[in-house]
């Protein structure tokens, strides 16, 4: 049997590989308590310099986490398990944040959700020419998490209010410009790469091997999305749209009545009660309120459902449309746990 994750040092560097190829690497709860042990030991290890984490294939680096079970479990009135999951997970997100070393992230192809959340909060963040890297978490009911509120709210302008409600996918140069990503090196550049950081632990090499990044058309759209993104709830986001008719705000609002109302609502919210906080714990914090109350109160199970387990792409929301989601359910899925609160 292969090892989903792979964990090794070598030379001066930490190495880590998600090693699910078939799977598009999503993470499991066991990987991200390795991912965990590991970072422990490195912290403080002299002979780690770096570390560097990366994945076996060529179509992602991380697809995002594997909710099977969590689904099972959930239909089954068993809401411990994902509540476990979330936290541990949200734990070692923070602990990548905070890494006191250079964090090095290769992302080649899809890098979703929870692979968001095990490179994008490093300090050196590579894409490729086939990145594509995306918070679609509301197409299956629930917020973006794994601290990517944090990221989405450092976006420009009103990007990541965007981001969280389309699930958009960013290439290349939408992804430093949206700031998930910090350098451009093409595919074939990086095993040589890797192995200097290896050889020196001199994470300086990666500056030396980036390239310019490629066009962005998140950028040529910054304008419209900033106008139209900047209210203070769903609604008036759409209201916006709404007045100024064009191919933009039609398609973005075919692609927002597709996600669940009640997620994209909350998505705004956190996004906006992060905002200028700049820390990640804070984040975890109000994303945890969310996701603990996931599979018991949310769309969550359902959007498993459509989209993965039966894979009909046609859930049936708790809300027939935005406009049916009052701000206190709203403020009830955010509401502090008290006892149950994230503890990192």
């Amino acid at each position: 049997m292969t090892d989903d994750i792979l964990i090794r040092r070598v030379g001066h560097a930490g190495r880590i590989t998600l090693n699910r190829p078939d799977a598009l690497n999503a993470i499991t709860h066991d990987m991200c308590l390795k991912i965990e042990t590991a970072l422990d030991g490195w912290a403080n290890d002299d002979r780690v310099a770096l570390v560097v984490i990366d994945a076996v294939g060529d179509r992602a680096f991380c697809a995002g986490g594997d909710i099977v079970e969590m689904y099972r479990t959930g239909r089954a009135g068993d809401y411990e398990y994902g509540r476990k999951f979330w936290a541990d997970e949200y734990r070692m997100n923070a602990k990548i944040f905070n890494f006191p070393k250079p964090y090095v992230a290769f992302m080649q192809g899809f890098n979703m959700g929870g692979g968001v959340g095990v490179s994008c909060h490093g300090s050196h963040r590579i894409v490729c020419e086939n990145s594509q890297i995306s918070m679609p978490e509301c197409a299956i009911g629930i917020v973006p998490d794994v601290g990517g509120s944090l990221l989405l709210s450092r976006a420009p302008g009103r990007l990541g209010e965007y981001l969280a409600t389309t699930g958009t996918r960013m290439g290349p140069g939408d992804a430093i410009h949206g700031e998930f990503g910090d350098y451009y090196i093409p595919r074939g550049d990086w095993p040589s790469l890797i192995q200097t950081l290896e050889d020196t632990g001199d994470y300086t090499a990666i500056d030396t091997a980036a390239q310019p990044a490629p066009d962005s058309p998140l950028r040529e759209l910054q304008p419209q999305i900033d106008a139209h993104f900047a209210g203070e709830t769903i609604g008036d986001i759409l209201r916006s749209m709404a007045h100024s008719p064009n191919d933009f705000t039609a398609k973005t609002e075919k692609t927002l009545r597709r996600q669940s109302p009640l997620a994209i609502a909350c998505a705004v919210e956190v996004i906006h009660r992060v905002r200028g906080k700049d820390q990640i714990e804070r984040a975890l914090e109000q994303e945890y309120r969310f996701t603990y109350r996931a599979a018991e109160k949310s769309d969550f199970l359902e959007g498993i459902r459509a989209a993965i387990i039966d894979k009909d792409r046609a859930p049936a929301w708790r809300h027939s449309t935005i406009e049916d989601v009052r701000l206190v359910e709203v403020s009830q899925m955010l509401m502090p746990l008290g006892q149950n609160a994230l503890k990192l």
